[in-house]
């Protein structure tokens, strides 16, 4: 449903030159360039500055590009709007997230939504929220689920459909000497070792801005991308690892751990985000499950000790 002109910028676009679309369409560059140059001069303006290292996009091909990426996602939904009006094909719902909402939350989710769509299917990612975010912006995922620790934006091309505070938490194990504290310094931890996640993602970042502002880093003990390895060495022992409410529910009881609040401000400074991209007519399966999923994630946030 679109026009060669059209799927010729969308590639060179893609691809940053044209040689390289050239190659992945099979199509000589010469007839490429003649399809985007008429583009260009139907629409009136430049879609790209060319130069010996490429093809970048310009503010009006930028323009172009997400109005061609929101096109083709809605051109996608028709399609499998018609082929379930056949009883062809299923639906699915494409879903990028950082590890913290993939460990409970966004299984438990799944679940929960499946009881109302059981035919949907799902293809999930689990990335740095900038990859999730990425992934929205490119139309590659329909949804991501994400934890920042900057404001939501209120341009571009991803739009932030719900942002709500997400503490990191101090985790230990039910037996652990400070397990009874009501709420907890980060001085308090300095005589306990620290399992810590990747330096990108937000809880790294948090616990190193708070350390920083007290004058006490403790180097973790343990840092790992895999947080079921995290989840088991400090049940085990007394160490302890930092996760919001939402990252860590489920497994408070299946692992026998405590979640306390921090007193430091620092630990505060992050948001659970939904990002979709901006502009897009959403398809109604995508709207239901955004529904269910900030409905359930208010539910959680509100069971957060405090």
């Amino acid at each position: 449903m679109e026009s060669l002109a059209v799927r010729y910028f969308y590639e060179v676009a893609q691809k940053g030159s044209l040689s390289a679309a050239s190659e992945s369409l099979h199509v000589a560059v010469s007839a490429i360039s003649r399809q985007v140059s008429a583009l260009e001069q139907d629409l009136g303006s430049a879609l790209f500055q060319r130069s010996a290292r490429g093809m970048v996009l310009t503010e009006a091909g930028e323009l172009l590009l997400r109005h061609v990426r929101r096109s083709t996602l809605e051109d996608q939904a028709v399609r499998s709007s018609i082929a379930a009006l056949r009883g062809a094909g299923h639906s699915v719902l494409r879903i990028a997230c950082t590890q913290g909402l993939a460990n409970d939350f966004l299984p438990s989710t799944l679940a929960h939504f499946e009881r109302t769509h059981p035919d949907i299917r799902y293809r999930i990612w689990v990335d740095s929220a900038r990859q999730a975010t990425q992934r929205v912006e490119t139309g590659e995922a329909d949804v991501a689920l994400t934890f920042s620790i900057t404001p939501p934006p209120s341009t571009g091309s991803v739009k932030v459909l719900y942002a709500r505070a997400s503490p990191a938490l101090a985790v230990m194990s039910q037996d652990h000497p400070l397990a009874r504290h009501r709420r907890l310094d980060i001085r308090d931890l300095i005589s306990y070792p620290i399992a810590l996640t990747d330096e990108n993602t937000s809880t790294f970042k948090l616990y190193q801005l708070a350390s920083n502002m007290v004058g006490t880093w403790v180097e973790p003990k343990i840092y790992s991308n895999y947080a079921a390895a995290l989840h088991a060495y400090v049940r085990d022992s007394q160490a302890i690892l930092f996760a919001s409410y939402s990252s860590i529910f489920q497994q408070l009881k299946v692992n026998r751990l405590v979640a306390i609040p921090l007193k430091n401000p620092e630990m505060h400074a992050r948001t659970m985000q939904v990002q979709v991209m901006r502009g897009r007519i959403l398809p109604d399966v995508i709207e239901q499950f955004l529904n269910v999923t900030i409905r359930r994630m208010n539910e959680i946030v509100m069971q957060a000790p405090v």
